[in-house]
């Protein structure tokens, strides 16, 4: 690897040995539909999950929390080491030097986010502040950063969450390396086991177009409008998106957490695709980290669809 062609996040590191420390919807498409194909088509099933329409008249004193990211804590590896260099016995750990904190090293192959994206803005000044979670990115400088603790970004587009991890000198994982992420070195289909169980991920939770949209489910306007898919409401809702890692089952041996559940990730596909499914489904289009969704084209976002970066690894 040469200089030019380090990841951005390698740059800062000041010689040998050096470290520094810095503190959806997966669907298909709607076009024009009549609103009964609508009404019972897979979009309607995965979006809706198991709420059913008086869902809204049991959740009436629900509050709403804001809260957003925390700003980022990067730490950086020496620049020389070069792994397949060394004998098998002193090849590093995984997370002792070749990756950034809060990146997983995935068998020193590559670099993977531990938690799902969230954004900090970028101020004209150079300031840094939490993005709200709950709302689009367009016309706003933002940078993805991973941290457990916090809601990851929905609403965002495969474009926009290519770029969000090109400004923290990251990329998008390519689909085979989120796959392998996700399945952990004990290749699992789940991370955590071969077989599904409810509620190990966030995997089985409620509808919040069912409950704030029912009546444009029924005349059948719900899932083509982007208006009501992109509502901040959304993944506000108590029930819906959960706080990255607080699903502590929910990981593998690489020590990565979400990958399964919780929000839809885009991944490096020009064609569109985002995997790993989202908290109402994570079975229809494929199971567990085989949840793979191309109906959607990389310029599409609503309230489903998040990301997590991947990275090189130091060389």
């Amino acid at each position: 690897m040469t200089q030019d062609d380090r990841p951005a996040w390698l740059m800062a590191a000041l010689g040998a040995g050096l470290t520094a420390f810095v503190a959806v919807a997966g669907c298909t498409r709607v076009g024009a539909m009549g609103s009964e194909l609508i009404k019972h088509s897979p979009m309607a099933a995965r979006v809706l999950g198991d709420a059913a329409p008086s869902e809204r008249a049991l959740a009436t004193g629900d509050s709403v929390q804001l809260t957003s990211a925390a700003y980022p804590r990067v730490a950086f590896a020496s620049i020389d080491t070069v792994v397949d260099d060394l004998d098998e016995a002193d090849r590093p750990l995984p997370m002792n030097g070749l990756c950034p904190a809060n990146m997983a090293s995935i068998d020193d192959r590559f670099c993977v986010d531990m938690y799902e994206a969230s954004l900090v803005e970028i101020l004209p000044d150079g300031e840094e502040r939490p993005y709200p979670f709950y709302l689009p990115v367009e016309g706003h400088s933002v940078r993805a950063v991973s941290e457990k603790g916090v809601y990851p970004q929905g609403y965002i587009s495969g474009r926009e969450a290519a770029k969000a991890c090109k400004a923290s000198g990251k990329r998008l994982c390519k689909p085979q390396e989120w796959k392998t992420a996700c399945k952990g070195p004990e290749k699992l289909q789940y991370g955590y086991d071969n077989k599904r169980t409810v509620g190990v991920c966030n995997d089985h939770g409620r509808s919040p177009i069912g409950f704030y949209f029912m009546a444009n489910i029924q005349n059948g306007t719900a899932f083509s409008s982007p208006k009501i898919m992109n509502d901040p409401q959304l993944n506000q809702l108590p029930g819906t998106l959960a706080e990255t890692g607080s699903h502590e089952g929910c990981s593998n041996g690489y020590g990565v957490y979400d990958m399964v559940g919780n929000i839809h990730e885009w991944v490096d596909d020009p064609a569109g695709t985002f995997q790993g499914g989202y908290y109402l489904d994570v079975e229809k289009n494929g199971e567990g980290c085989g949840y793979r969704t191309d109906a959607h084209e990389t310029w599409y976002r609503d309230y489903s669809t998040g990301f997590r970066c991947c990275a090189d690894v130091a060389q």
